[in-house]
């Protein structure tokens, strides 16, 4: 047995062994016994973006920990399916190092995980690409699109359709795209169903703007299956937590075309597994999985599912 996959058994096993309560007590001394600065550093990034739940020590607000000590005790047995169905060590070593920074704040295993060569969705070994019809979920500036035309060339896709849902950040899209052909934009929040709903602006950060049930800006929402005919070659997702309903609305597409699946599975503590069993339910034994990871070193931001057909 190699040594990543020692430490993610012994983790894995000690976790087993312990009660979720347990779990709570032993994440949150964690967090207590590093640099007080970065505990407040830490805290502020959590109320800037609330994907993972509450954290202030001072106000004795533990909400953070609990839901880590919920995923790591009720889902362990998934995130050990998905160690067994990632494709390679790059991508077991990132996974154990997201749950040892769960729960015990490791940041320098998880700064060694850390993707260093290719962009943040186009890995050279893994994504080959050619004559795509690839959909962006979540374009914002359109810089995942420019990353594809500088990874693969002008001339490497068929047809390109952006979707995005903040009005403010549309005119960039347009102005950073339009040099470039075939490129269709989308005003629209891509989920399961067409309906109403309405934008969350986050105050820091225009990217990570989400959809929400009620509100004062009126978006227009859909589904893939629902709004493209034509055959879907490649999907990335980072649509600040509704990755899930996007799969469930491109199940169609999924299920007869097999399109390579680019997902953002951080926005809260269960897309990490809950994203490739979805996958595997639609299509059984049809796609390898890999994680990727662009984001910091404090906590597990910008990871990336990839999900390649066989």
């Amino acid at each position: 047995m190699n040594h990543i996959d020692q430490q993610f058994l012994s983790l894995t096993n000690h976790l087993k062994q312990s009660t979720q309560e347990e779990i709570f007590e032993y994440t949150k001394n964690a967090f207590l016994s590093i640099n007080p600065q970065l505990q407040i550093s830490i805290e502020d990034y959590f109320k800037k973006f609330p994907y993972w739940g509450k954290l202030n020590c001072k106000e004795q607000e533990y909400e953070h920990f609990h839901l880590k000590a919920e995923a790591l005790s009720t889902h362990l047995s998934d995130f050990i399916w998905l160690y067994d169905h990632l494709q390679d060590y790059r991508s077991k070593k990132l996974l154990f190092a997201i749950l040892n920074n769960w729960y015990q704040y490791d940041f320098t295993t998880l700064d060694g995980a850390h993707e260093k060569n290719y962009t943040h969705y186009f890995d050279l070994d893994l994504v080959e690409c050619n004559q795509e019809v690839f959909v962006d979920l979540g374009a914002y500036i359109g810089d995942t699109i420019l990353d594809y035309i500088h990874t693969y060339g002008k001339d490497r896709y068929q047809k390109i359709y952006a979707y995005e849902i903040s009005d403010d950040i549309l005119e960039y899209l347009k102005q950073n795209t339009n040099a470039y052909p075939n490129i269709e934009i989308r005003n629209k929040a891509v989920i399961d169903e067409i309906s109403t709903m309405y934008l969350g602006e986050n105050s820091v950060d225009a990217s990570a703007n989400t959809v929400e049930e009620i509100g004062d800006k009126k978006i227009e929402t859909t589904s893939l299956d629902l709004d493209i005919e034509e055959p879907i070659t490649m999907i990335k997702m980072d649509i600040e937590g509704s990755e899930q309903r996007a799969l469930l609305g491109a199940k169609n597409h999924i299920q007869k075309e097999h399109p390579k699946l680019l997902i953002s599975v951080y926005h809260n503590l269960e897309d990490l597994w809950k994203i490739p069993t979805m996958i595997e339910e639609m299509c059984p034994n049809t796609y390898h999985f890999y994680l990727r990871s662009h984001g910091g070193s404090i906590f597990p931001t910008e990871i990336v599912l990839i999900a390649i057909p066989t």
